[in-house]
């Protein structure tokens, strides 16, 4: 077989992998407590493709935490199905062993391990894998490299800023190749240099190694990083679009403020007449109708 027809069939391969589902729900649900319960998920159908950078937004109580619970085989459904990277959860024996194998982790607490230096929290979860230590060493340093720490390798977390910490835990979380890693608040305890510097890095593993992440945040500005923003709201999926234009989606969400709906029902307040918006509503919510 020639070079260039082995290079066409991969290149189709690599296709085919990048759009393969990675993420399926099917009338995902969970109940809390016994008769009626707390219904935290009910029936979310979801479909994740290889490559994607999804966040998952909503208010506090909606859904979202559950949601990342299920997927990351941290809980199982009342009912429903959950299959991550091939397997239907409910069907899986060892969900610890899936887990390390299937999932990483990024979460609001870095939740690294205070007596380990980086290299070493990087390579807690290698541990289970049948590698030599200088293997292991060796894919742990490289990691620390990639999101910019090879100089902080045998720092202690305490000795890390909290923007350094969240690095650390990121490599920790690519360590064992996983299908997907879901990020819960991975900036919530960060300033906003710290934050941006975080998405940077979050979109460039996405785009440079096609790492799928599913992002759950409360910041409207972290979900805008993500290509695809899904909305959860007592436990159903609301909204679920692509983003094409940023600008686009910031008058998505003034369209959604309380200021956006006043000026969709024609109620200006009127403490704001005095800076002219009241002459410019009618355009304003013209705008906001077509969004």
């Amino acid at each position: 077989m020639s070079g260039s027809m082995t290079t066409q069939i991969k290149n189709q391969k690599s296709k085919i992998e990048n759009h393969s589902i990675v993420v399926e729900t099917q009338d995902l649900t969970k109940i809390y407590g016994d008769g009626d319960g707390v219904r935290a998920l009910d029936g979310v159908n979801l479909i994740i493709r290889a490559g994607e950078f999804v966040a998952v937004m909503g208010p506090s109580g909606s859904g979202k935490s559950t949601l990342l619970n299920l997927l990351g085989a941290l809980d199982r459904p009342t009912r429903g199905i959950c299959a991550v990277a091939g397997q239907d959860l409910a069907k899986v024996r060892d969900l610890d062993r899936f887990r390390s194998k299937a999932v990483g982790f990024v979460f609001q607490l870095h939740n690294l391990i205070p007596t380990l230096t980086s290299v070493e929290n990087v390579e807690v979860p290698l541990q289970e894998e049948n590698l030599s230590d200088k293997v292991r060493r060796e894919r742990a340093l490289s990691l620390l490299k990639l999101v910019g720490l090879e100089a902080r390798v045998h720092f202690l977390p305490s000795q890390l800023s909290g923007g350094q910490r969240q690095r650390v835990a990121i490599a920790r979380a690519l360590a064992n190749q996983p299908a997907i890693i879901l990020a819960d608040e991975p900036t919530g305890n960060l300033d906003s240099k710290s934050t941006d510097e975080i998405m940077d890095l979050l979109r460039q593993l996405n785009r440079e190694r096609a790492t799928t992440f599913i992002v759950v945040t409360h910041n409207p500005a972290v979900a805008r990083a993500a290509d695809r923003i899904v909305t959860v709201r007592d436990g159903k999926i609301t909204r679920d679009e692509k983003i094409e234009n940023v600008y686009l989606e910031d008058l998505r969400e003034f369209k959604q403020s309380a200021l956006g709906h006043a000026i969709l029902d024609g109620a200006v307040p009127a403490e704001l007449n005095g800076i002219g918006l009241d002459q410019v509503a009618g355009q304003v919510k013209e705008v906001l109708e077509k969004v």
